[in-house]
């Protein structure tokens, strides 16, 4: 057994996953021995505690981007790790409807911001953003799931304003780039685990 394959199989048991699983890419990087693999690891175990996030929030904002990225062993494991770090089932529930709700928010206002014309603006949005009134996991934290699936989704428009409302309230832009950090690293597992 090479080195990449041993890296695999560590990757993928840290995840729960069956080490003999493999997708296009992750035989790829295999067969061709790649170094990425150790980073691969390292940046995705990264995910799992932050100085500025509790590791729940760790968990409940990378099963959003998961669920965003219809990444199914991820959201798999990262639900699974959100309950041992405590999180409750209606907590796990927002972070699915996090996903869904900012999916249809991002496509929107990318929009908007595309056309940049004022008619767009002034119709209204007709989508139901209740949820976001009194969130289970608390406003500031809600609104830092947005932020990084908004992140995700290129919502150039959603980011500012979400990044805007947290400083308001405010979140430390370490506990924000955090945020982002764990979004951007569940994304880049998921390009390769799927």
């Amino acid at each position: 057994m090479n080195e990449s394959t041993e890296l695999i199989g560590e990757l993928l048991q840290s995840l729960g996953v069956d080490t003999a699983y493999r997708t296009d890419a992750l035989t790829l990087l295999e067969k061709g021995e790649s170094r990425y693999l150790r980073d691969l690891k390292l940046n995705l175990v990264s995910t799992f505690t932050s100085d500025h996030l509790s590791t729940k929030e760790c968990a409940l904002l990378a099963l959003s981007i998961a669920i965003n990225n219809n990444n199914g062993p991820l959201t798999t494991f990262f639900n699974h790790y959100a309950g041992e770090q405590g999180a409750t089932a209606a907590e796990t529930a927002e972070a699915a409807a996090c996903a869904s709700l900012l999916a249809s928010n991002n496509v929107l206002y990318r929009f908007r911001h595309f056309t940049q014309k004022e008619k767009y603006n002034q119709i209204p949005a007709r989508i139901r953003m209740q949820i976001m009134m009194s969130p289970v996991t608390g406003k500031e934290f809600f609104e830092l799931m947005s932020l990084a699936v908004s992140a995700v989704n290129g919502c150039e428009m959603c980011v500012n304003a979400h990044e805007g409302s947290l400083i308001k309230t405010g979140t430390t832009e370490e506990r924000i780039f955090d945020a982002i950090r764990i979004a951007s690293l569940v994304t880049s597992a998921g390009k390769v685990i799927y």
